[in-house]
């Protein structure tokens, strides 16, 4: 697996990525995971974390493109040239942009590989300037392309299917729903956390979780904030997730509302702290306003059976409808109608979280997910893949090791 990010954090994609290793260890598949030396270590039988080198002595990397990040994407495709031309392996699980070499480098030592798309390199993008410009989003989605129609299997993070299908209908694709925390955690710890943060005992939260950058929304939140303090000057608004000049942004946005007596701005937390957050949640909110793929929020927020307002895009409609969340149009007044009119309407507000739940453990909990990353990876073992998107005889030396590696596989499973 060559994951082009921090691994281990607790944010997005290394959680997308831990959820992936989780199952993969469960059946029993021996996994290199070759990422940036940032990071901390997992302790999971079978995954074998590889760093690569870090010569300028990097500490982090933030979310998104950056200096740091193209700096680490070099020698990250230089050891995985290395790895492949040396060691044997069933496959190539590649996420994001490190999909590009994994295609050319599977092509030349007949290793299949899987493109893993956990957003669109177009739309994550065009907020930079430069990448915006009408020229390089033809240059990117051009790019898409190519990798979409040369991977041997692309498997997508839900909301980004249809994209895959527009530009490559015949692509061998599946989607990714990854199974949420479960159950919010007890009253107790609620309580304990709403004293930790000073929200009085009775009062409504409003809860987002999740990254503070520009295109979640919480600009909108805020402004939606303002208005709701106006007929419910109870509700407090706990927004957690936020690290860095992102961070900073929101922190100024909310003292220019007047805002801070009733906002809680809370740094990126450790994943297992959460469900005492979604715990103490009246309303849990996403606000995107834009972006192909869904939120990772969205399942922890259906699986720990809280109500839900987002925002009317299609990434939320790839998995929440009318009878599981409320859905408003992407504008201020439409947000602060809906959750007000939740946090008034118990009984409604109970009736969607009873749904959401029951929805996520049908459909999206940890069994499911498995089988699902079980049916992807016995389908990639048992095709024979030319290293170009097509069956054909393993007859070459890449063929021969990809034969040696996938009997070494099989065995290590059985």
């Amino acid at each position: 697996m060559v994951a082009p990010q921090p691994f281990y954090e607790d944010r997005g994609t290394p959680i997308a990525v831990r959820r992936l290793l989780e199952a993969l260890s469960e059946l029993a598949y021996n996994v290199d995971v070759l990422t940036y030396p940032v990071g901390r270590d997992l302790d999971l039988p079978g995954v074998r974390v590889l760093r690569t080198a870090n010569p300028f002595g990097l500490r982090r990397v933030p979310i998104g493109l950056s200096l740091a990040k193209l700096t680490l994407d070099v020698p990250l495709a230089w050891a995985l040239a290395a790895r492949l031309r040396t060691r044997q392996y069933a496959c190539v699980h590649a996420l994001e942009e490190a999909a590009f070499p994994a295609v050319v480098l599977g092509r030349r030592y007949g290793v299949p590989v899987i493109y893993d798309m956990q957003s669109s390199l177009p739309e994550q993008l065009r907020r930079y300037p430069l990448l915006g410009s009408p020229l390089a989003q033809r240059v990117l989605t051009g790019a898409e392309r190519w990798l979409l129609r040369n991977a041997g299997w692309v498997v997508s993070f839900a909301g980004l299917a249809p994209r895959v299908r527009t530009v490559t209908p015949d692509a061998r694709a599946h989607e990714w729903r990854y199974p949420g925390l479960g159950h919010p955690d007890s009253p107790a710890a609620a309580a304990e956390l709403r004293l930790r943060l000073g929200v009085p005992a009775g009062a409504p939260v409003v809860l987002y979780s999740g990254t503070f950058e520009p295109h979640q929304g919480l600009s909108l939140l805020l402004r939606a904030a303002a208005l709701i303090r106006v007929q419910r000057p109870d509700v407090r608004f706990v927004l957690v997730g936020g690290n860095g000049e992102d961070a900073e942004v929101v922190r100024r946005q909310v003292a220019e509302l007047g805002l801070p007596d009733v906002v809680r701005l809370i740094e990126r937390q450790p994943r297992e702290l959460m469900p005492s957050y979604l715990a103490m949640a009246s309303v849990a909110v996403s606000t995107r306003t834009g972006g192909g793929n869904l939120p990772l929020k969205i399942f922890d927020y259906l699986a720990a059976g809280r109500p839900i307002v987002a925002t009317d895009i299609a990434a939320h409609r790839a998995v929440l409808t009318a009878e599981r969340a409320v859905l408003v149009t992407p504008e201020p007044r439409a947000m602060a109608e809906a959750i007000t009119a939740l946090l008034a309407d118990r009984r409604r507000a109970a009736r969607l979280a009873d749904r959401a739940r029951a929805y996520a453990a049908s459909t999206l909990g940890w069994p499911a997910f498995v089988t699902s990353v079980r049916e992807l990876y016995e389908e990639v073992i048992a095709r024979p893949w030319a290293g170009n998107g097509e069956p054909s005889p393993r007859a070459d030396a890449g063929g021969q090791r990809r034969e040696e590696a996938i009997d070494a596989c099989i065995q290590r499973r059985q």
